[in-house]
Formats: C-alpha cells, structure tokens, sequence
C-alpha cells in the first residue's frame, strides 16, 4: 500500500484577530480539500496580522515540519494567505525548492512559485 503524501494546512488573515471566524473558515474549506486531495494531514497552524512571511509562528511551525520531514505539501486558501511581496514568494520559492515543498490552493491548484524566483 502506498503512503499518503502528508500535508500541512496553513490558515492566516492580515487583520490583528479573527474577529468573524474566518480562520475556522479557512481551516475547514482546507481540511475538505486535504480529503479531496487524499492527503493525509499532519498539522495545522494559523497568524493573524501583517508579518513578513518568515517572521510568523504559524508559518514557521511548518517550516520546521517540513524540515524534520514531516510535511511536503502546504495548504492554503490563495496565495494571498502567504505574502503580497513577490520578494517573499521568491524566497518562498526558493525555500520550496530546497524541501522539496508543493504548494497547494483550492482556488489556484498547484501553486507555481518559479515566476517570482525570476522576478525577484
């Protein structure tokens, strides 16, 4: 029997707090899709504000599951969850790469970060 690939959701919004439950949201649009995706799904993690990628806890919390080789798909809502910066999406690209990291979106499909590595 063949593992399934184990993903990680990640959940975030630009506003200081959830206020109107859009993280749950999101964390149940994703968990459908993780079922649709028949990934298995090994953690979650959410932020709320305006942080630079890299600086979040909740972002961060799957870098290092990525690493230990926990984790090799990321889920989000939209690209927009991660950075409106095409230098960050770069580095994100960049750092993909590196783990060997898919990036996927129920309304993009697979995230494809190449362009910006070009860019940026």
């Amino acid at each position: 029997m063949e593992k399934r690939k184990q993903a990680w959701i990640y959940c975030a919004i630009d506003a200081p707090e959830d206020a109107h439950g859009v993280l749950k949201k999101q964390l149940k649009q994703l968990c459908d899709y993780a079922e649709q995706m028949m990934v298995e799904t090994v953690g979650s993690s959410s932020d709320c504000g305006g942080k630079p990628l890299l600086a979040r806890s909740g972002f961060r919390r799957f870098i290092a599951a990525a690493k230990e080789g926990k984790s090799s798909i990321l889920l989000v809502v939209s690209r927009n969850s991660l950075t409106y910066s095409s230098i960050q999406m770069a580095q994100l690209g960049a750092m993909a790469e590196s783990l060997q990291i898919e990036i996927w979106s129920p309304q993009e499909g697979k995230i494809n970060l190449r362009d910006y590595q070009k860019r940026g």
